[in-house]
């Protein structure tokens, strides 16, 4: 029983942190690539709240 709320612990952390570096990442990204301060703080929240999805919209909707 300890064993399985350690690794579910450990898989919700990680979860976790991935979803803030990933949101992080996407806001710097934003700002690098000359994008307004509102629309990289839109990016920081979007992909905050839907990790995956808003991390796929912005990769989409960027100009690369």
């Amino acid at each position: 029983m300890f064993s399985f709320i350690f690794v579910f612990l450990f898989i919700a952390i990680a979860i976790f942190l991935f979803n803030v570096i990933t949101s992080i990442w996407a806001y710097k990204d934003a700002k690098q690539r000359g994008k307004s301060s509102e629309f990289a703080l839109i990016v920081l929240i979007g992909t905050l709240i839907f990790p995956v999805l808003g991390l796929i919209v912005y990769l989409v909707i960027r100009n690369d």
